[in-house]
């Protein structure tokens, strides 16, 4: 029978905060770290950074339970971060904490495969018990983001509003003409994962083709009206 969190021998939860405010980082890690079943295993200030130092601790087999991050970062946003973390290390899971509630983000976080949801404002207890549910497999909402998702089934979105943040921007670049391959390089995913997300834009948005998906970014705002030719590579 496993030991019950906080025990003196249970295996603590391993965690690397990621923020680009040394001054959350100090304050998140600083609470962590009183805890007896917590330990801060690293840190990171943007999200390439993040996926440096989980690469060298993949090296050493020393990668951590859970990576704590915000969505707000330079470099590498936290979406497109934790898209990249469940991709290349599927073992390490991931606790979006961020100050932004809007639906968008909620879906572009967990749609990029978090195991939970935070706002900045939350308490010590509920950072503890998200990190703590991360590492079981499990996932964690903040009330207000569940309650949020709950309504929205009730009344789901549709045409933008049912896209992720990551599918928008492949909307964008599928808009300025690129292809599945140019969405992959600017995006750092693969080409198979970028045709997956053209495909979901595609049924969300119920169209046929790049060209009508295009029209529909230009007539949203979304881009300008001009750039490259639109392809149909499916």
């Amino acid at each position: 029978m496993d030991a019950p969190p906080g025990s003196p021998t249970s295996t603590p939860v391993t965690v690397l905060v990621a923020d680009d405010h040394a001054v959350v980082r100090r304050g998140v890690r600083a609470y962590l770290e009183s805890l007896d079943d917590v330990e801060i295993v690293g840190e990171a200030g943007d999200g390439q950074e993040v996926l440096d130092r989980l690469g060298a601790m993949s090296v050493h087999r020393a990668l951590p339970d859970v990576v704590l991050i915000d969505l707000v970062m330079p470099r590498l946003d936290g979406a497109t971060t934790t898209a990249l973390i469940v991709e290349r290390f599927p073992g390490v899971r991931v606790v979006v904490l961020t100050g932004f509630g809007e639906r968008e983000r909620v879906h572009g976080a967990l749609g990029s495969g978090a195991s939970g949801y935070l706002l900045k404002d939350a308490g010590p207890g509920e950072v503890a018990a998200a990190v703590r549910a991360a590492a079981r497999g499990e996932v964690f909402l903040d009330p207000r983001v569940a309650r949020q998702l709950t309504r929205e089934m009730v009344s789901p979105a549709s045409g933008l509003g049912a896209l992720t943040l990551r599918e928008r921007d492949v909307l964008m670049l599928v808009a300025q003409g690129r292809s599945n391959q140019e969405i992959a390089d600017q995006l750092l995913i693969s080409e198979r994962t970028a045709r997956k997300h053209v495909g979901n834009v595609l049924r969300k948005l119920q169209l046929s083709s790049r060209t009508q998906a295009a029209l529909v970014a230009v007539r949203e705002g979304l881009v300008p009206p001009q750039g490259r030719p639109v392809g149909d590579d499916g």
